[in-house]
């Protein structure tokens, strides 16, 4: 048995509100779920959102994860042929490994560290502050 403290369970609002946003059982139950279920799709959070609060819109549920990604609560993640994704690991420079046959979705640590972790040969006049890297293959259950 998991022992959460007050403090652990108070996160989510915290964060709610340094980014700028009223606390709402929406934005804190899928908050909440984001952090049990890494690298959620919108229709999966939508339908445990749903499961806890009752008549919730997935609408409403878009929304929420679209403006707490915009604050930076959340990581979006867009594998291919994949529908987009959400998980609450932000602020880091990570990367993903995505099986090709299951679509399971690890995260990697970047042995650079620093984002961005990767140049291009040229950069066209941008200011490069980020590089997605995305490895591909099969997980150990799928290669069984």
């Amino acid at each position: 048995c998991t022992v959460v403290t007050m403090s652990e369970q108070m996160a989510p609002a915290r964060q709610l509100r340094a980014a700028g946003l009223r606390v709402t059982a929406p934005r804190l139950t899928a908050l909440e779920i984001i952090a049990e279920h890494p690298h959620s799709t919108a229709d999966f959070v939508a339908s445990a959102v749903r499961e806890k609060l009752g008549g919730v819109s997935t609408q409403t549920v878009y929304d929420v994860l679209r403006v707490c990604a915009e604050r930076g609560l959340l990581r979006k993640i867009e594998p291919a042929q994949s529908p987009v994704r959400y998980e609450t690991r932000t602020g880091d420079n990570h990367h993903h490994l995505v099986c090709r046959s299951c679509g399971a979705i690890v995260d990697v640590d970047c042995v650079i560290g620093t984002a961005p972790c990767l140049s291009p040969d040229d950069d066209h006049g941008f200011l490069v502050d980020e590089a997605e890297v995305t490895f591909w293959g099969l997980c150990r259950s799928c290669r069984s």
